[in-house]
């Protein structure tokens, strides 16, 4: 059995939803509540003890802790459809953009959003360490959003899907980013038209609902 230790109000594990979805890959979730702090206790530091979710167990047993080690677990037990690109040209632009948008999206928007919010406190870093806050990376990340989202609409005015020609896991980590950057109270505007266009196109497949 193949299970997901899931969180459905965190972007992390949605990427991994969008992903096992995406792929057609069945799995049994299991909910993990981080506003109780469920992530620290001893039962599921035993099963990931970085206190992170998405977690993935696999029908083997093993337990994979991280997106990055879901998504190529993903590819190479279901390649169809391919997320990581087919030609060695599509799989560097894939890997590219994906580390694009993780570093210059999903952790700009994470820095502003884990050093400025009360909730946050002691938590400015994910794990099992506590980790104080600085108000000045706050205020950093709140510009590195702003210039990613600039920068995501400028290659989407160059190509349909943010890695190229096709749909790929670049454009899920992007979408997470997209819609968690609200979070921080920053969103595409209206000089962003390539992005919405984009960001409406990926609100039709259905993996995004979740």
């Amino acid at each position: 059995m193949i299970t997901l230790y899931d969180c459905a109000t965190a972007p992390s594990p949605r990427r991994a939803r969008i992903l096992l979805a995406e792929k057609g890959i069945a799995h049994a979730t299991v909910q993990v509540d981080l506003r109780a702090g469920e992530q620290f206790g001893d039962a599921y530091r035993a099963i990931n003890a970085q206190c992170t979710v998405p977690a993935l167990r696999t029908a083997e047993g093993a337990v994979l802790c991280d997106n990055a080690a879901i998504a190529a677990w993903a590819e190479a037990v279901q390649p169809e459809p391919p997320l990581l690109g087919r030609t060695p040209l599509e799989k560097a632009e894939v890997a590219s953009w994906q580390w694009r948008v993780e570093f210059e999206g999903l952790l700009a928007i994470a820095e502003a959003f884990r050093n400025t919010s009360p909730a946050m406190a002691g938590r400015a870093l994910p794990g099992p360490r506590p980790v104080p806050q600085i108000a000045e990376l706050g205020a950093r990340g709140l510009q590195r959003v702003g210039d990613f989202l600039d920068t995501l609409d400028e290659r989407l005015g160059q190509a349909p899907y943010v890695s190229g020609q096709a749909f790929g896991l670049a454009d899920i980590t992007a979408v997470v980013a997209v819609d968690f950057a609200r979070i921080v109270k920053l969103a595409p505007g209206e000089q962003h038209a390539h992005l919405r266009r984009w960001r409406a196109q990926m609100a039709q497949r259905p993996s995004m609902a979740l």
